[in-house]
């Protein structure tokens, strides 16, 4: 009978969690960059452009080729892909059970319960993204380090070092959590099982050999999208709200001020330290579990140390890899806590504030909008009313980011893009050398709202191939573009300032600003639409001109 309530408490826990994981998830915003990414390099064919697409980016192949066989079974719809997310978020609430039931029957059913109303995971089991299954994997992970501690089965070690794989062929990152979590393993077997530790270390040091120019590219690839956001302390704090509040602050990019809604404070805080509270009370508890923290910390710690130097940024799901570590010593923590009235308080404080937060809130983890989706732009551009012929100023993305949702055959397209902005502001400088010297090169754009280049290209390229009655399509991606030209200017006379700036920011304003301002001297505007992070702008040209 005991066991037959332990199965239908587990199966209770995972419904609950399946539940906050399915409410809300066809997101009628479409698929946002990052998704967009995900299912562009995904549906590439295996042995035609795959791997050269997997380079592209930032990240390792394993999760494209889970997507890419997903597809082939379940399809390509928005809310198929998400559902793909959902699956290994529901499986990481079993196995969370089975990590803390290394600990003890109590300590599992608190980590299911944790993980099936993490706000964090629930948000990432709704998205297109290999954040979900990282999770999966790093909580398998975690279960066989404990169950090898116990017991250093050939099993165990084997399953061990899969997961370890698993997570170094998922995250480009990752390494820092296995390298940590293998100093841990090494530590506790060492001493009796010298022979089996050196062949973990073998085999992981000859899978890293094996990736090593995958790696290596992967590490080299140049990209602006990779260095927008800059570090500053508030982010560590935002780590832990991030992990055990219903308050999801840092998933792209946080504001400096940590009490940066008052009105959130109390669901940010009280979580947050009831959690902390419990971590510390379960490491000061035993050996083993200081260690946990450790790996926990040092990856932190590395991350900050990467952040600071401008290597990466500082954002909570880089850090996946930990939160089962996390989770485990907050649920053993509260377990720890002998007065039964506190304990049983805290845990339905923490609880009631989750999971009064996931449904009654309108920006918790379900119910959070994308506000930068494709297909909101799409939406808006089907009812522009565009003829033949007219032109689309696409400005951050590349047409293809939205033929998943939008036909452009008919139409001519100009594209203002990450990768090719170079050319629009200067006959001779390449993309290679406004990532390495941009901040230099456009230092004067910037002060003085003066690029003549840039604007003999929007000649060229627009207001010299319009006919009387065409339309211009101004396409602005509202959140790498908001800066106004006086602000733009200040920013640029000022060093420290503009060096914390990323370029991205200031190129796009300047094009929305400096094109808007052109395109109101030749032409008219006949339409306006702003939703979510776009704002498209239709102008026309109402009579014969003569060319600029």
């Amino acid at each position: 009978m005991t066991i037959v309530k332990k199965f239908l408490g587990i199966t209770a826990i995972t419904l609950l969690g399946l539940i906050f994981r399915l409410i809300f998830i066809n997101k009628p915003d479409g698929l946002w960059n990052d998704e967009y990414v995900s299912w562009t390099i995904s549906s590439t064919p295996l042995f035609n452009g795959f791997m050269n697409a997997v380079k592209s980016q930032c990240h390792m192949p394993f999760y494209y080729l889970y997507m890419k066989v997903y597809m082939f079974f379940f399809g390509q719809s928005d809310l198929a892909l998400r559902i793909s997310s959902v699956i290994p978020g529901i499986l990481a609430i079993p196995v969370m059970y089975f990590v803390g039931k290394e600990k003890n029957e109590k300590t599992g059913i608190y980590c299911a319960v944790l993980t099936a109303i993490s706000s964090f995971l629930i948000y990432y089991s709704q998205e297109v993204r290999l954040y979900s299954i990282l999770f999966l994997f790093s909580a398998l992970c975690i279960l066989y380090t404990l169950k090898c501690i116990k017991a250093p089965t050939v099993k165990n070690l084997t399953l061990f070092s899969l997961f370890n794989f698993l997570i170094l062929f998922t995250h480009t990152i990752g390494f820092v959590f296995v390298f940590f979590n293998l100093i841990f393993i090494s530590i506790n077997l060492y001493g009796k099982f010298k022979k089996l530790i050196l062949s973990v270390w073998t085999g992981i040091i000859a899978c890293a050999i094996v990736l090593s120019p995958l790696i290596f590219n992967i590490f080299t690839t140049k990209s602006f999208s990779q260095w927008w956001g800059h570090f500053s302390i508030s982010k560590i704090g935002f780590l832990f709200t991030d992990y055990f509040s219903p308050v999801l602050t840092n998933l792209t990019n946080a504001p400096d001020n940590f009490f940066y809604m008052p009105k959130l404070a109390f669901f940010m805080i009280i979580p947050a330290f009831i959690a902390i509270f419990c971590i510390i009370k379960a490491v000061i508890k035993n050996r083993i579990n200081i260690q946990l923290f450790f790996i926990a910390l040092c990856t932190i710690s590395v991350l900050v140390i990467a952040a600071i130097s401008g290597k990466l940024v500082f954002l909570t799901k880089y850090s996946i890899e930990i939160y089962p570590i996390l989770i485990l010593l907050a649920c053993e923590g509260a377990c720890s806590i002998n007065n039964k009235v506190l304990r049983n308080t805290l845990i339905t404080i923490y609880c009631l504030i989750s999971t009064g937060y996931i449904i009654l809130f309108p920006y918790s983890a379900p119910k959070m909008r994308r506000p930068e989706g494709h297909k909101i732009m799409t939406d808006i551009l089907e009812q522009m009313q565009l003829n033949k012929g007219d032109i689309i100023l696409l400005e951050y993305y590349p047409k293809y980011r939205f033929e998943k949702y939008f036909d452009f055959s008919d139409y001519r397209v100009v594209e203002i893009h990450k990768g090719n902005f170079p050319g629009f502001f200067s006959e001779h400088n390449s993309y290679e050398q406004a990532y390495l010297n941009g901040k230099n090169d456009y230092l004067n754009t910037f002060k003085n709202y003066d690029n003549k280049y840039y604007e003999s290209m929007l000649d060229k390229n627009i207001f010299n191939k319009l006919e009387p009655g065409q339309n211009l399509v101004m396409v602005i991606l509202n959140s790498v573009a908001f800066h106004s030209p006086a602000d733009m200017k200040n920013i640029a006379l000022t060093p420290d300032l503009y060096n914390k700036e990323p370029l991205l920011f200031l190129i796009f304003s300047y094009v929305k600003n400096k094109t808007f301002e052109d395109a109101m001297k030749k032409l008219t505007i006949t339409s306006f639409a702003q939703k979510g992070n776009w704002t498209l702008i239709k102008f026309t040209k109402l009579n014969k001109q003569t060319k600029f």
